[in-house]
Protein backbone atom coordinates (compact mmCIF):
# COMPACT_ATOMS: atom_id res chain seq x y z
CA UNK A 1 0.00 0.00 0.00
CA UNK A 2 1.62 3.18 -0.93
CA UNK A 3 0.88 6.28 1.26
CA UNK A 4 1.93 9.90 0.54
CA UNK A 5 2.38 12.22 3.45
CA UNK A 6 2.78 16.03 2.95
CA UNK A 7 5.87 16.49 4.13
CA UNK A 8 9.69 15.25 3.42
CA UNK A 9 10.19 16.10 7.78
CA UNK A 10 11.94 12.31 8.26
CA UNK A 11 9.72 12.16 11.56
CA UNK A 12 6.70 13.09 10.37
CA UNK A 13 7.07 10.14 7.24
CA UNK A 14 8.32 7.89 9.98
CA UNK A 15 5.34 8.33 12.16
CA UNK A 16 2.83 8.03 9.20
CA UNK A 17 4.57 4.40 8.27
CA UNK A 18 4.29 3.53 12.62
CA UNK A 19 1.10 4.09 12.31
CA UNK A 20 -0.21 2.49 8.95
CA UNK A 21 2.12 -0.52 9.95
CA UNK A 22 0.04 -1.08 12.49
CA UNK A 23 -3.09 -1.98 10.59
CA UNK A 24 -1.62 -2.28 7.10
CA UNK A 25 1.37 -4.77 5.61
CA UNK A 26 3.57 -3.78 3.22
CA UNK A 27 3.20 0.14 3.61
CA UNK A 28 5.20 2.46 1.26
CA UNK A 29 5.71 5.62 2.43
CA UNK A 30 6.50 8.63 0.67
CA UNK A 31 7.05 12.23 1.98
CA UNK A 32 6.47 14.96 -0.27
CA UNK A 33 6.40 18.68 0.46
CA UNK A 34 3.11 20.78 0.25
CA UNK A 35 1.61 24.07 1.37
CA UNK A 36 -0.90 24.21 4.05
CA UNK A 37 -2.56 27.33 2.80
CA UNK A 38 -2.57 28.62 6.15
CA UNK A 39 -0.02 30.11 8.22
CA UNK A 40 3.26 29.18 9.34
CA UNK A 41 1.91 29.08 13.16
CA UNK A 42 -1.88 28.23 12.90
CA UNK A 43 -4.02 28.99 15.28
CA UNK A 44 -7.31 27.04 16.22
CA UNK A 45 -9.30 25.35 13.52
CA UNK A 46 -6.64 26.85 11.02
CA UNK A 47 -4.84 23.72 12.18
CA UNK A 48 -7.29 21.27 10.85
CA UNK A 49 -7.73 23.27 7.93
CA UNK A 50 -4.14 23.20 7.32
CA UNK A 51 -3.97 19.31 7.38
CA UNK A 52 -7.13 18.32 4.99
CA UNK A 53 -5.45 21.13 2.47
CA UNK A 54 -1.96 19.43 2.53
CA UNK A 55 -4.19 15.55 2.25
CA UNK A 56 -6.09 17.29 -0.52
CA UNK A 57 -3.11 18.62 -2.37
CA UNK A 58 -1.67 15.10 -2.18
CA UNK A 59 -4.46 13.60 -3.65
CA UNK A 60 -4.52 15.79 -6.49
CA UNK A 61 -0.92 15.25 -7.01
CA UNK A 62 -1.45 11.64 -6.93
CA UNK A 63 -4.01 11.67 -9.75
CA UNK A 64 -1.56 13.98 -11.86
CA UNK A 65 1.27 12.08 -11.73
CA UNK A 66 -0.44 8.74 -11.39
CA UNK A 67 1.58 7.54 -8.02
CA UNK A 68 -1.04 4.78 -7.19
CA UNK A 69 -1.13 5.92 -3.63
CA UNK A 70 -4.17 5.05 -1.49
CA UNK A 71 -3.89 7.48 1.38
CA UNK A 72 -2.95 10.95 1.87
CA UNK A 73 -2.10 12.27 5.09
CA UNK A 74 -1.78 16.01 6.24
CA UNK A 75 -0.16 17.04 9.49
CA UNK A 76 -0.46 20.20 10.72
CA UNK A 77 0.81 21.50 14.27
CA UNK A 78 -1.40 24.58 15.71
CA UNK A 79 -1.91 25.89 18.84
CA UNK A 80 -5.55 26.91 20.68
CA UNK A 81 -6.78 28.07 23.86
CA UNK A 82 -8.91 26.15 26.17
CA UNK A 83 -9.70 27.24 30.25
CA UNK A 84 -7.94 30.10 29.75
CA UNK A 85 -4.66 28.60 28.66
CA UNK A 86 -2.54 28.02 25.56
CA UNK A 87 -2.02 24.71 23.99
CA UNK A 88 -0.31 23.29 21.50
CA UNK A 89 -1.29 19.96 19.19
CA UNK A 90 -1.21 18.36 16.08
CA UNK A 91 -3.89 17.81 13.75
CA UNK A 92 -3.91 14.63 11.46
CA UNK A 93 -6.17 14.53 7.98
CA UNK A 94 -6.28 11.23 6.59
CA UNK A 95 -7.80 11.16 2.78
CA UNK A 96 -8.14 8.01 0.77
CA UNK A 97 -8.89 7.52 -2.75
CA UNK A 98 -11.83 7.90 -2.55
CA UNK A 99 -12.26 11.47 -0.47
CA UNK A 100 -13.18 9.96 2.55
CA UNK A 101 -11.45 12.00 5.46
CA UNK A 102 -10.80 11.39 9.22
CA UNK A 103 -9.31 13.41 12.05
CA UNK A 104 -7.29 12.97 14.58
CA UNK A 105 -5.00 14.73 16.83
CA UNK A 106 -1.92 14.41 19.02
CA UNK A 107 -2.16 15.13 22.63
CA UNK A 108 -2.81 19.03 23.49
CA UNK A 109 -0.01 20.39 25.96
CA UNK A 110 0.21 23.34 27.64
CA UNK A 111 2.84 25.95 26.65
CA UNK A 112 4.35 28.35 28.65
CA UNK A 113 3.63 32.35 28.08
CA UNK A 114 6.35 33.54 26.97
CA UNK A 115 6.44 31.01 24.17
CA UNK A 116 2.23 31.73 23.11
CA UNK A 117 3.38 35.29 22.78
CA UNK A 118 5.75 34.42 20.06
CA UNK A 119 3.51 31.80 18.58
CA UNK A 120 0.88 34.73 18.81
CA UNK A 121 2.76 36.94 16.76
CA UNK A 122 3.39 34.56 13.61
CA UNK A 123 6.58 32.44 14.94
CA UNK A 124 6.85 29.07 14.35
CA UNK A 125 7.07 26.84 17.06
CA UNK A 126 9.79 25.03 15.72
CA UNK A 127 12.07 28.04 15.59
CA UNK A 128 10.80 28.97 18.93
CA UNK A 129 11.97 25.65 20.20
CA UNK A 130 15.52 26.00 18.51
CA UNK A 131 16.33 29.51 20.16
CA UNK A 132 15.20 28.15 23.79
CA UNK A 133 17.15 24.55 23.46
CA UNK A 134 20.25 26.17 21.69
CA UNK A 135 20.06 23.52 18.65
CA UNK A 136 18.87 23.49 15.10
CA UNK A 137 15.75 21.53 13.51
CA UNK A 138 14.35 20.30 16.52
CA UNK A 139 11.95 19.39 14.59
CA UNK A 140 13.10 17.00 12.79
CA UNK A 141 14.04 15.14 15.97
CA UNK A 142 12.34 15.63 19.51
CA UNK A 143 9.93 18.30 19.01
CA UNK A 144 8.94 20.84 21.50
CA UNK A 145 7.41 17.69 23.54
CA UNK A 146 10.24 15.68 23.40
CA UNK A 147 12.16 18.94 25.28
CA UNK A 148 8.98 19.44 27.62
CA UNK A 149 8.26 15.48 28.09
CA UNK A 150 12.17 15.50 29.50
CA UNK A 151 12.30 13.09 26.46
CA UNK A 152 9.90 10.74 27.84
CA UNK A 153 7.80 11.19 24.10
CA UNK A 154 9.24 12.61 21.14
CA UNK A 155 7.59 14.15 18.01
CA UNK A 156 7.52 10.56 16.46
CA UNK A 157 5.36 8.92 19.17
CA UNK A 158 3.54 12.13 19.40
CA UNK A 159 2.57 12.16 15.41
CA UNK A 160 1.91 8.09 15.81
CA UNK A 161 -0.69 8.57 18.37
CA UNK A 162 -2.48 11.23 16.18
CA UNK A 163 -2.50 9.21 13.05
CA UNK A 164 -3.65 5.70 14.91
CA UNK A 165 -6.70 7.60 16.25
CA UNK A 166 -6.86 9.29 12.70
CA UNK A 167 -7.58 5.87 11.03
CA UNK A 168 -10.56 5.32 12.90
CA UNK A 169 -12.94 5.78 10.31
CA UNK A 170 -11.05 3.60 8.35
CA UNK A 171 -10.97 0.95 10.60
CA UNK A 172 -14.66 0.95 11.22
CA UNK A 173 -16.47 2.28 7.45
CA UNK A 174 -20.01 1.34 8.18
CA UNK A 175 -19.96 2.75 11.11
CA UNK A 176 -18.23 6.40 9.71
CA UNK A 177 -18.81 6.72 6.20
CA UNK A 178 -22.22 4.76 5.39
CA UNK A 179 -24.36 6.20 8.10
CA UNK A 180 -23.16 9.57 6.51
CA UNK A 181 -24.46 8.29 3.33
CA UNK A 182 -27.60 7.04 4.71
CA UNK A 183 -28.72 9.07 7.23
CA UNK A 184 -28.56 13.09 7.68
CA UNK A 185 -26.41 13.72 10.85
CA UNK A 186 -28.74 16.54 12.85
CA UNK A 187 -26.70 19.13 14.71
CA UNK A 188 -27.04 20.08 18.14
Amino acid sequence: MKVLVGSRNPVKVAATAEAFSKYFDTVDVVGISVNSNVPNQPVDTETFVGAKNRAFELSMINEARNFGAEFFVGIEGGIKKLYDRWFTFGVMCIMDNTERVGYGTAPFFELPAHITKELLNGVELGDVMDTLIGERNTKERQGAVGHFTNGVMDRKAYYVAGLVVALIPFLNPDLYFESIKNHEISQP
